[in-house]
């Protein structure tokens, strides 16, 4: 049956249109953005018609998390000045509050407030997407349109959580110029604001599709040898990751990192995996076969799940954090802060190129 058939059901028609204030610039979306709105009235069409009780479940969880989405934007907006009880909080002050506390350990507490609600409603955004995704899969062929719409919206959710782990990495890392350091800072004010950041929207099919060819490869573990079947695929990826991989795999902390992302271990085990393998004269191994030489588990053979992807982006990040606070040997970033660095530098010097092109 054709969606054009359904009754037209509007996302909108779920928002609490009286809790508006008049005073805001807030969008009128809700939780979801206009494109994510688009893809849901689709599925609510097919579901009125057809599957009552998923229906009223799908509403049931739209207005809740359009009712959380309410309840954030009445904190006070990060980017304006805002009279609070320790003093005035301007965009400024924030920024400089960022680059200064370099205090090692979780942040959570040192976080606005909004910021912390913000990132608890997309988390529960990127379950409802795939949530969806999972359940327009099964519909048929005439929906794998909608059901890969979904999965994309749910990856881009969750490359929001890792901008923001990004971001924070960045603006920490003293040997970066102060100026990319603001930048970073307002960019992650503008995505704790919003939570829908460009930087990442741009980066997210390009780190995508680079996780989605390394389940392809068969690197072999032993000579670890992938980075230049990664190289093949990069040949047909866009333009800023081929020069992203021209320009910076000479440096040991971007090989040693995109050999972590390749392989889907640390830097450590993969100097371990070597010399064992060497050691007992093996050439190579498979993804399976890598818990057992080790003698512990890992996951090496990580699925598309976009759980999987961040999970793994966790692991990595976290060994990264803890080199550089024990100056420890091995990356210091993850392969994603090395490329959203790259981005940065490059987008700069096209701007100071464009400039004096004008000038």
């Amino acid at each position: 049956m054709s969606t054009q058939e359904f009754e037209q059901v509007d996302i909108n028609s779920f928002l609490d249109h009286s809790a508006e204030d008049e005073n805001t610039n807030a969008d009128n979306n809700g939780a979801f953005t206009e494109r994510q709105n688009g893809l849901i009235n689709q599925l609510l069409d097919y579901t009125k018609e057809n599957d009552k009780e998923h229906y009223q479940t799908f509403v049931n969880r739209i207005m809740d998390l359009n009712s959380i989405d309410s309840s954030v934007s009445k904190f006070p907006s990060l980017l304006e000045r805002s009279e609070l009880a320790g003093g005035t909080r301007t965009r400024t002050t924030l920024i400089e509050s960022l680059i200064k506390h370099q205090d090692a350990g979780d942040r959570t507490l040192r976080l606005p407030s909004k910021a912390v609600l913000g990132k608890s409603l997309l988390i529960a955004k990127a379950h409802t997407l795939s949530n969806f995704a999972k359940y327009a899969g099964h519909l048929g062929k005439d929906f794998e349109k909608l059901s890969k719409a979904f999965d994309t919206e749910t990856i881009l959710s969750m490359f929001s959580l890792l901008a923001e782990d990004v971001y924070l990495n960045l603006i920490s890392d003293t040997e970066q110029p102060m100026e990319f350091r603001r930048e970073w800072a307002l960019s992650l004010l503008l995505l704790w604001e919003h939570w829908n950041d460009e930087t990442s929207e741009n980066v997210a099919p390009i780190l995508q599709s680079v996780w989605t060819a390394r389940r392809k490869l068969a690197p072999a573990f032993g000579t670890m040898m992938g980075t230049s079947e990664l190289l093949l695929i990069s040949m047909q990826m866009d333009d800023q990751w081929i020069s992203f991989i021209k320009q910076k795999m000479g440096d040991d902390g971007v090989s040693q990192a995109m050999e972590e992302f390749l392989f889907g271990i640390s830097t450590e085990q993969i100097q371990s995996l070597r010399q064992i393998l060497k050691t007992k004269g093996i050439p190579a191994i498979g993804r399976d076969e890598v818990s057992k030489f080790l003698g512990e588990h890992v996951k090496a053979d990580a699925g598309l799940d976009y759980r999987d992807f961040y999970s793994m982006y966790t692991i990595r990040r976290d060994n990264a954090r803890s080199r550089a606070r024990l100056h420890l040997e091995g990356p210091k970033k993850t392969l994603e802060d090395y490329f959203i660095q790259f981005v940065t530098a490059e987008n700069k010097e096209k701007q100071n190129n464009d400039t004096f092109a004008k000038s």
